[in-house]
């Protein structure tokens, strides 16, 4: 982090003296540098002439006393309270009176480390992120007592050197972090209860909701020692019971295993700092497990017509299966068919099928209004509303028409499966079969399992989902499974930043796209998912799990009373055209 902020200032033209506690640390960081700078020759991104100006801007020292020169001083020392104290309060001694005092830290109160200094009102928060010449964002943390002048100082530098500052106050772990650690914090929670693999978590949260990566990964990235100060310091603060370090970091941390620069922390990696990871004896094995025989699924059945159902249909046949479905009406059946129709043309006109492959397709598909024309398929996928009496009475009437060894599957992103399961003769033959919409683009379905489904469904289903050209992740039935689970205390915690008027909506999105990459912010999310349904899953999560700190938050249950649902009513957390 210091190498990447150095190569900021000096790429803007600002001389830089670069500090580090020993000869050794500097030519360490140094090497980054130039590590750094380098690739960036390499790639075209600059030019000789660009490389050598940006390192003469740059000299190096191993002295803080080197640094009486500096306008500005930008701390980026670990994340240790008293270290950090220790050196505001020399640096305080050695800059001039007029010098800016900056702290990197991510999680620390910037007060407590400006009352260690003569003189608080030049100290601030500007909070960079990794890598820092690439990341746009910062945080800029204005205390208390900061002086006006400071504040508008280095937000217009901020600016000069292309970086997007969002203005906060001074409360543990800003905005970024206070919502980020919160969502990886319970990721961790999941793996320690065995609830999912650290494969299959990753996987859900990449392909389900886009992250450019999974939370365990994200964690060995950041270091599990950082992790753990993080954690423990929004704690101390808050005491939200939801950011207080999950036990197995801190037993890894104490074990070493903190993560890539040790080589082993959720994953075992090729080395100290190798980003290449390895198999371990945590790694699942390929296949069905041993003694489990994978049952045959040549021709399926799908209840529903919604967009979810026509999805469903259209990737069962993309796959050369057989599909029967059955909607309620001749109307609604004749929807479906023109729904895949025009979804082939357009796949035929772009070039991603022949008039061949398309014809094929439609030709294996079985329109129906009657449930008893599943009587032979080998898998029932159910695709109809969110409501658990209608899924119990379809649930009873396909146990009475399919055959014996027909799995029964629903693509439920909430309810609980076992209470399907229970009103069939046969549970171990059913199970949670989740899709993401559109089915047919996403590439996740999350199979989910009761205490009562058997071994070879599971298997089935996912190896089904494999030659669909899907990605299953395997979890138990539990509300919200896995992305819901992860996903929607999230969006929880950013409405009630918002409420509680610490940030603007367009600062905590812009600090959720930019300082952590996500493909959308929190507000755009819940407008595009309806405000309705997102109070729907977060009730379902409260209730589920009696944590205090999933309770939807006042203002969400507000704007749907108001009838303000996101972008379908033209009002959410903005307003549409």
């Amino acid at each position: 982090m210091g190498a990447g902020i150095v190569e900021v200032f000096a790429r803007n033209g600002i001389d830089v003296i670069a500090v580090d506690a020993s000869d050794e640390a500097v030519e360490r960081g140094r090497s980054f540098l130039t590590k750094s700078t380098g690739r960036a020759l390499e790639r075209g991104k600059i030019d000789q002439a660009a490389y050598d100006a940006l390192h003469g801007h740059v000299t190096y020292a191993s002295a803080l006393e080197s640094l009486a020169p500096c306008q500005l001083v930008v701390e980026a020392v670990p994340e240790h309270l008293d270290l950090k104290k220790e050196i505001f309060a020399q640096l305080d001694k050695i800059v001039a009176d007029d010098a800016v005092l900056a702290t990197n830290t991510s999680s620390l109160p910037v007060t407590e480390i400006a009352a260690s200094t003569s003189n608080p009102k030049r100290v601030v928060g500007m909070h960079f992120f990794n890598p820092a010449p690439v990341q746009q964002f910062v945080e800029v943390i204005r205390t208390v007592i900061t002086a006006d002048d400071v504040f508008e100082d280095v937000k217009a530098l901020a600016q000069r050197i292309d970086k997007k500052p969002v203005i906060v106050g001074d409360k543990a772990g800003f905005i970024a972090n206070a919502l980020l650690f919160g969502y990886l914090n319970h990721a961790v929670a999941m793996f320690e209860s065995r609830y999912a693999t650290r494969e299959d978590i990753d996987a859900a949260m990449k392909l389900g909701c886009g992250y450019p990566m999974g939370p365990l990964a994200l964690l060995d990235l950041i270091g599990l020692d950082t992790a753990y100060e993080i954690l423990d310091t929004m704690y101390k603060q808050g005491r939200d019971r939801l950011h207080a370090p999950s036990p197995i970091i801190k037993q890894m941390v104490s074990a070493g295993l903190k993560g890539r620069k040790t080589g082993r922390g959720f994953y075992t990696y090729a080395g100290a700092g190798s980003p290449e990871i390895v198999a371990d004896g945590h790694t699942p094995g390929e296949g069905a497990p041993e003694g489990v025989i994978v049952r045959e699924v040549s021709s399926v059945g799908v209840v529903g017509s919604g967009t979810m159902a026509t999805g469903i249909i259209e990737v069962f046949a993309r796959a050369g299966r057989s599909v029967t479905f059955v909607a309620r009406t001749e109307e609604r059946v004749a929807g479906v068919l023109a729904a895949i129709e025009k979804s082939q043309a357009r796949a035929v006109e772009k070039g991603r099928a022949t008039r061949e492959e398309a014809d094929a397709l439609l030709a294996r598909l079985h329109p129906s209004t009657s449930r008893a024309d599943l009587a032979e398929v080998d898998l029932v996928v159910e695709a109809i509303a969110e409501d658990l009496d209608l899924k119990q009475e379809l649930f009873r009437d396909l146990d009475r028409i399919c055959k014996p060894g027909a799995i029964l599957a629903t693509t439920t992103s909430s309810l609980p499966i076992i209470d399907c399961a229970k009103v069939t003769s046969r549970p171990e033959d059913v199970v949670g079969m989740h899709f993401f919409n559109p089915a047919q683009v996403m590439k996740l379905v999350e199979v989910v399992h009761t205490v009562s489904t058997s071994e070879d469904v599971v298997a089935t289903v996912q190896s089904l989902c494999r030659e669909l050209g899907k990605h299953p992740v395997t979890c138990g039935d539990r509300s919200g499974f896995i992305v819901n689970a992860l996903l929607f205390p999230y969006l929880n915690d950013a409405v009630k930043m918002l409420s509680a008027n610490y940030a603007t909506a367009d600062d905590i999105d812009t600090a959720m796209k930019t300082g952590c990459g996500l493909p959308m912010g929190p507000f755009e999310l819940l407008d595009v998912v309806g405000l309705d349904v997102s109070l729907a899953i977060e009730r379902e999560l409260y209730i589920e799990f009696r944590e205090p700190g999933y309770a939807p938050a006042p203002l969400l249950e507000h704007l749907v009373t108001a009838g303000y649902l996101g972008r379908k009513t033209g009002r959410g957390f903005r307003t549409y055209a």
